[in-house]
């Protein structure tokens, strides 16, 4: 080894190239600095390619997989009980335990499908997932009995693992920190309870509504399986809609996030960073604690339905949380963006009208029917606290092995409060029970479990935002060798953004509030 290369390597650090984010193979050396407007018509364009498959409005998009949380609901109303012959026993046991048992099979493979994101071609992986879901969403309608509901409802829990997840990975992939708060935010779903309202006017012999719901939701999604198959990018670096010149300004833009673009290689000592990182934890309890709540998706029909309206009304009624979930997550998310630092705050107060939903539920009179419906649909403002804290996670975590860990941990937390809110649903729980034939009482365990999560949830908002604050307090050149077009070996910088690093490993990276 000369003197001068002796030099060399004490002045710079070399790495290796599967220790680099993907990225840092378009953006090493690059010295030229990317112009405001050309970033702004690179993000539009990214824009028009990917969020018309991620966004609900388009009816294309991970909200569909979770438009069966209602479907599950809407079914019942729609006679799956009957034609199923379940009875009322195994009814119950259905609605209450076989939203669980899709949740577990979810729980099962939530790290093995975050593993394979980072493995396989994020855009491909979950295409032949949500191919898988449609056709076990469309066998529901040839079910006959509760264990091929079972079956399905398990696999179903088991693709559903990749969506979520993929959908985060691809939005750190593409947008700045600012910009995946909205993105994340975009994810809403209205359409189910029309889709519902509107099957009830199906009249087929041999084909029950229920069953044309099974049937129209997983033609839709299998829509989203081959769109995505086809449209959807797997990363900036090979996006087949921008030119090699517009994926460099693609990855160029993404420095300020610190967190790099994607790594195939899986890192072990990321993931022990990841499951000894004290706000991997934090969130992973405001996950389960936010999504006891959602089991209310799976019971508002029937919780609508004890009110005293129709089967046609209840099933219209349906709609209206969806419209909610969609008004609140959009001005959360757009509150949370426009006041920097903002995210704990804005995520807290949205719990404060959902626990006045609670409240109004259980001490307005059964007389009351109007305010007993608003106090329901007040129930349900309290999901742009989780959406915020989803859009937030991805924001404070570097290092994409340490990224890929932390989501799964997060998901699967997601999955237990999604498993455990339907259990609280018995009989002897109902909103409402007849005392003495002649009036009605309250009977609270669901409602007090739900009022009991609206108040830790934003009290755990506001701790992970102490955390990181004191963390920001805490808080050498690295080279790449590459070959030029003649033959010779040369050394380029490799910005710290781009080596994967995690956001402990890199001094400068600062937490987002």
């Amino acid at each position: 080894m000369t003197s001068e290369s002796s030099s060399v390597d004490q002045k710079h650090a070399g790495v290796s190239v599967c220790k680099v984010d993907t990225g840092a193979q378009l953006v090493a050396g690059l010295t030229s600095t990317l112009e405001p407007n050309e970033a702004l018509r690179i993000r539009r364009k990214i824009d028009r390619h990917i969020m018309p498959l991620m966004c609900n409005r388009r009816l294309l998009a991970d909200r569909i997989q979770f438009m069966d949380k209602i479907t599950l609901g809407s079914a019942a109303i729609l006679g799956i009980q009957k034609a199923t012959h379940l009875t009322t026993n195994e009814w119950d046991f259905f609605i209450l335990r076989l939203g669980t048992a899709f949740y577990l099979g979810y729980i099962l493979f939530e790290y093995p499908q975050n593993l394979a994101l980072q493995r396989f071609p994020v855009g491909k992986w979950m295409s032949i997932n949500i191919f898988v879901w449609a056709v076990a969403l469309a066998i529901h309608a040839a079910c006959k009995n509760f264990r091929g509901l079972l079956v399905v409802r398990l696999l179903l829990g088991a693709c559903e693992g990749s969506i979520t997840a993929g959908f985060l990975i691809v939005c750190s992939m593409f947008y700045t920190r600012t910009e995946q708060t909205l993105r994340v935010g975009y994810w809403s779903q209205v359409i189910s309870g029309f889709i519902s309202f509107g099957v009830l006017h199906i009249k087929t012999t041999g084909f029950e509504p229920w069953q044309w719901l099974m049937i129209i939701t997983a033609t839709m999604t299998m829509i989203l399986a081959i769109s995505f198959w086809f449209l959807f990018p797997d990363s900036p670096t090979n996006a087949w809609f921008l030119t090699p010149d517009e994926r460099v300004k693609a990855v160029q833009r993404l420095k300020e996030n610190q967190t790099g673009v994607e790594n195939k290689h899986f890192k072990m000592e990321q993931m022990i960073e990841a499951l000894t990182d004290l706000k991997t934890w934090l969130f992973a309890l405001l996950s389960a604690l936010c999504n006891v709540p959602s089991s209310l998706l799976n019971q508002q029909s029937l919780i609508l339905a004890s009110f005293g309206f129709s089967y046609l009304q209840t099933t219209l009624l349906t709609c209206i949380p969806g419209v909610i979930q969609m008004l609140t997550i959009f001005t959360g998310v757009r509150l949370a963006t426009r006041r920097p630092n903002s995210r704990a705050y804005v995520g807290a107060m949205y719990f404060v009208p959902g626990l006045a939903g609670v409240l109004l539920v259980n001490l307005l009179p059964w007389s009351n029917q109007a305010g007993l419906v608003v106090g329901q649909f007040l129930s349900g403002f309290a999901i742009p606290g989780f959406v915020l804290a989803l859009a937030w996670l991805n924001n404070v975590t570097a290092g994409h092995t340490k990224r890929v860990v932390t989501n799964a941990t997060i998901l699967s937390a997601y999955c237990i409060g999604n498993a455990a809110g339907p259990l609280m649903w018995k009989a002897q729980y109902k909103p409402r029970k007849k005392y003495n034939d002649q009036s009605y009482t309250a009977t609270t365990v669901p409602w007090a479990v739900i009022g009991t999560c609206y108040v830790v949830c934003p009290l755990l908002l506001l701790l992970i935002r102490a955390v990181l604050v004191r963390e920001n307090r805490i808080h050498k050149q690295y080279v790449l060798e590459r070959i030029t077009e003649d033959g010779k070996r040369v050394e380029v910088t490799v910005d710290k953004e781009f080596l994967d690093l995690t956001d402990r490993q890199n001094r400068d990276f600062r937490y987002v509030l």
